[in-house]
């Protein structure tokens, strides 16, 4: 059951972490590296913690890391896993839930996502100001986990104003451009095709990738405040004409990485 997991994970976690954290920090495909900066740190690999998916993707260090940060205590996770490597939408949230019986309240995803808005560039950073769920995959199918929230969340705040702002502002002190737009996630793990892409900008979608959502329906459930960025890693199939590749997204994710390390720091400045 996955909340035996989840307790498996909480009940290792609460015994062993010396820094409770109120902020979690969820670092995608090669953005793993602002961990690197945590004071005091403490790092747990996913393989030593009982009940913890552990993520096989390249970029993805696959350590929990806790400390503090700007005064404020931090949980970063480097690497997450995905529904495309095997693991259902449910077991993907089960390190975020643990987190958050363990006492997170507020959640900052970052993600590398391909470009769908014609404007985007590679390298831009979009701050997501909401999602568009296109694989009807969702955590809190089954039966309802009442410990985290109720039957039916509202979603219409998923994305919490306040902290968008705060990402915002942490961008614009440090003149660093932004983009804003809706992601929406596919399953992959192929990329996807050119008349895919043209459907989800029809939709209404700005940017396309492979997670995320799971955790901000998640997070939404337990009432935790979340938002969310995008390293716009590549632009989608049949905007440029040339082929996708992993390698293209963790070495633009790469390029970015400075930037969006900055943007995280005053982001953690502003809400601890």
């Amino acid at each position: 059951m996955t909340m035996d997991r989840i307790n498996q994970v909480y009940s290792y976690l609460n015994e062993n972490v010396k820094t409770k954290p109120d902020v979690c920090v969820v670092l995608g495909s090669g953005l793993g590296s602002y961990a690197d900066t945590i004071e005091d740190a403490q790092v747990l690999d996913y393989k030593n913690i009982p009940g913890f998916p552990v993520s096989t993707v390249p970029g993805h260090a696959g350590r929990l890391v806790f400390g503090k940060k700007h005064g404020v205590n931090i949980a970063c996770m480097q690497g997450r896993v995905h529904c495309y490597e095997g693991y259902s939408t449910a077991e993907t949230v089960i390190p975020l839930r643990a987190l958050i019986k363990l006492g997170v309240k507020k959640l900052l995803m970052t993600n590398a996502a391909g470009g769908v808005n014609m404007d985007f560039s590679p390298g831009d950073i979009m701050l997501i100001r909401d999602h568009i769920n296109f694989t009807s995959l969702t955590p809190l199918e089954g039966p309802n986990l009442d410990e985290f929230g109720p039957r039916f969340p509202d979603m219409s705040y998923a994305y919490d104003k306040e902290l968008i702002a705060a990402l915002d502002a942490a961008a614009k002190d440090n003149n660093i451009p932004v983009q804003k737009g809706v992601y929406m996630m596919l399953k992959g793990p192929s990329f996807e095709t050119p008349s895919e892409i043209k459907a989800v900008r029809i939709l209404g979608a700005d940017a396309v990738g492979m997670s995320t959502v799971p955790e901000i329906l998640a997070a939404a459930h337990a009432g935790v405040k979340s938002c969310a960025m995008s390293c716009i890693t590549n632009m989608a199939a049949g905007i440029l004409d040339q082929p996708l590749n992993h390698e293209e997204v963790m070495e633009t994710g790469a390029i970015a990485a400075d930037n969006i390390k900055t943007i995280i720091d005053g982001f953690i400045q502003r809400v601890g």
